[in-house]
């Protein structure tokens, strides 16, 4: 108590208090580290965002193991190709937030990669959602297999879930890994309430109202990255996936902020372990809310 009154005539102190949420008053050298990874990050994404804005070509079928006219080792031959992954932005993002998400994946075995760009005019999360559903039976056909993971940032998460849960997306979605999502919605930016698809990831939307609603008998795996210096949730905790019908293990992520939630190497590589099944919740039982609290500290 001594220390905030010591601090409280000082205005810049007092303006931090302001705009941080009230779990992240306390300047720290976490912090401020994690700050200027943000605005790295950010300084290198404006760079990227042109190369990511429009959709990316569509890849072929999916490449047979070995190649055509190539000499088989049954020793080297994997059993069954892991499903295609799909990535998918957040709000006013494009695809380019995934180029080092993406390298990491392919350098880990994982070749069938592919972002959907959704419009940033987009101002409905369902309608979103069900442009995922016909990109992911695209794929699908294209490549012959039968179900895919998903990886959504942020908003993505949102209109991924919502095709899960909502458009029977589960039969499809092996699994979804979200990264800095608002499940249970968000206050921050309440300005930016003026925009139709913000006002949906507002606590008591619409949408997140449905997301609320029972979903017995869902598919899918959930895991859930949240940050504890996320400065895009509030509160910290929305990020989590709580639901007594889904089967969600969540992350949470210490030293890292929102932007870096799908940048950040050590994050890529618990993403990755997510997408192979090495997490506890791989072989947790349907009906457990929070199959496995893990905790990933990368500062």
């Amino acid at each position: 108590m001594q220390v905030t009154r010591a601090l409280e005539p000082l205005l810049p102190f007092r303006l931090c208090r302001r705009l941080l949420p009230s779990g992240l008053m306390g300047l720290s050298a976490t912090l401020l580290k994690a700050t200027a990874l943000e605005i790295a990050i950010l300084t290198g994404h404006v760079l990227l965002y042109p190369s990511g804005i429009v959709q990316e070509r569509r890849g072929g079928p999916a490449p047979e193991f070995p190649p055509s006219g190539g000499a088989e080792d049954p020793a080297r031959l994997p059993t069954q190709a892991p499903p295609p992954v799909v990535l998918l932005h957040g709000f006013i993002d494009n695809r380019s937030v995934f180029v080092l998400l993406r390298r990491s994946l392919a350098q880990h075995g994982r070749h069938r990669v592919e972002s959907l760009n959704y419009s940033p005019l987009t101002c409905d999360i369902r309608i979103a959602a069900e442009l995922l559903g016909r990109h992911i039976e695209e794929i699908c056909e294209r490549t012959g297999s039968s179900r895919v993971d998903v990886v959504g940032h942020s908003l993505g998460g949102l209109i991924a879930r919502y095709y899960v849960q909502r458009l029977g997306g589960d039969a499809r979605v092996r699994t979804l890994v979200t990264l800095g999502t608002p499940h249970s919605g968000t206050r921050v930016a309440p300005l930016a309430s003026a925009h139709p698809i913000v006002r949906q990831m507002r606590p008591g939307s619409e949408v997140i109202e449905e997301l609320s609603r029972p979903a017995p008998g869902c598919r899918t795996r959930f895991i859930s990255f949240w940050s504890d210096l996320d400065h895009l949730m509030a509160p910290l905790e929305s990020a989590r996936l709580d639901h007594p019908d889904l089967l969600a293990e969540n992350v949470q992520v210490s030293g890292i902020g929102h932007l870096a939630l799908p940048v950040h190497p050590a994050v890529a590589t618990g993403i990755r372990q997510a997408l192979d099944g090495d997490g506890p919740a791989a072989d947790a039982t349907p009906g457990t809310p929070t199959a496995h609290k893990g905790d990933l500290t990368v500062a």
